[in-house]
């Protein structure tokens, strides 16, 4: 008998694991920095807020910082909500738009971007996105309220926005369910060997050194981290119940999807995402725990 992704969440997870990275390749790609540098925003903290946090309009600094979790605050109050003043949370969204259609031109190819695949891939993903629900998903009800562009692998990229985000916004509740605070979340996370690499963290979260330090001591007292950093018995099961409970309040989604459909959405974002990686979409260093 199989099993639907209803009752096993890792069909679910794997799908979100090619889906996640095909909307986060832009904020990767120069063409962002471009497009967002031609409307006057040039500092790189500054265009990653204003891009991803556009959608809930000219927000101030305390909702992105809760809505990104794991960004210093004071870091987020330097842009936010100054970079509203640069250019419109309309103007912002125009120019996302133009740098992901360059980045996925570029990444995949013409032939990929127009082809029936792209085309199926972008319906099979909006067809999940038709059981998301917008209570308590902050993130994922602004790009929500986002018209569907016309063109199927913008349409596709928009989609897997909407579950991205929708399975985001799930994972702070998780967080707080966890007790684990930002930096706690992001060193507990590094310590899997699955999370971005600590320089680029520390490039981009506005933590310190001393920031990860003390937070890891917190770990070591809670038992979570060993004397060397690394996940104990009891920080493997934290973080692997965290991602269970993670998929169960993602779920929804994919079971309104179906099996074949998970499957053959997963089969397809698989084989861009491949083409993308081999492009170079991100850095090679940007996985692991080293410093």
């Amino acid at each position: 008998m199989t099993t639907s992704p209803a009752s096993d969440p890792r069909a679910a997870r794997r799908c979100h694991n090619m889906l996640n990275p095909f909307h986060s390749m832009h904020y990767f790609s120069p063409d962002l920095g471009k497009e967002l540098g031609a409307i006057g925003i040039t500092h790189r903290s500054a265009a990653y807020f204003a891009a991803r946090a556009a959608a809930m309009g000219a927000v101030g600094a305390g909702t992105v910082t809760a809505t990104f979790y794991n960004f210093k605050h004071e870091l987020v109050a330097e842009h936010v909500p100054a970079v509203w003043e640069t250019a419109s949370p309309e103007t912002v969204l125009a120019a996302r738009a133009r740098a992901v259609d360059s980045t996925l031109r570029r990444l995949l190819g013409d032939e990929i971007v127009t082809s029936p695949e792209m085309a199926e891939a972008a319906k099979l993903a909006l067809r999940a996105t038709e059981a998301c629900t917008r209570h308590a998903r902050p993130l994922y009800a602004g790009h929500a309220d986002l018209p569907v562009p016309e063109e199927p692998h913008l349409a596709f990229w928009h989609a897997a926005t909407l579950l991205r985000e929708h399975r985001g916004d799930g994972h702070l509740t998780a967080l707080l369910a966890a007790d684990l605070d930002p930096v706690e979340a992001l060193v507990s996370h590094v310590a899997t060997g699955k999370g971005m690499a600590p320089k680029w963290l520390l490039a981009t979260r506005g933590w310190t050194h001393e920031d990860f330090d003390a937070a890891a001591d917190r770990l070591r007292e809670r038992k979570v981290l060993d004397a060397q950093g690394e996940l104990t018995e009891l920080g493997v099961a934290l973080r692997r119940d965290l991602e269970a409970q993670t998929d169960r309040l993602d779920r929804e989604p994919y079971a309104h999807l179906g099996e074949a459909g998970v499957a053959r959405l997963t089969e397809l974002a698989g084989g861009f995402m491949g083409t993308a990686l081999g492009a170079g979409a991100f850095p090679a260093d940007l996985i692991g725990k080293a410093a």
